[in-house]
């Protein structure tokens, strides 16, 4: 993998994701967020994982168990990507799909829609 597989990110399950937008448009009023000159939402988990973490999780999940290396002669890219999700959680609205679960569910969805293709 790329760089020192320091940098964090946060990830986003899909179905999550999906069940934000419904909330949204299921509470929130379209014209308040106009009024208030709202022009992004950020729909996130609010958790970081390290790229060395996620390799390491995703080995697990599909069963790798060779080594996994870093080249750092290669960037490691932005440090950290997390976004500010206080403007949903004051909605009524967080993630509820671990990341685990998520890379989990997410390959069993690859799996079942990949094979023999």
């Amino acid at each position: 993998l790329w760089g020192t597989g320091r940098p964090l990110r946060e990830l986003l399950y899909v179905e999550d994701l999906a069940e934000a937008c419904v909330h949204l448009m299921e509470t929130v009023n379209a014209k308040d967020i106009y009024r208030q000159g709202i022009t992004h939402l950020n729909i996130g988990t609010g958790k970081e994982i390290s790229i060395r973490d996620l390799a390491q999780l995703v080995s697990k999940v599909v069963g790798y168990d060779g080594d996994i290396r870093f080249d750092t002669a290669y960037p490691d890219g932005m440090p950290r990507r997390l976004l500010d999700i206080d403007r949903m959680t004051k909605w009524g609205w967080q993630a509820r799909t671990p990341i685990e679960e998520g890379v989990a569910l997410t390959y069993e969805w690859w799996l079942n829609h990949t094979q023999g293709n």
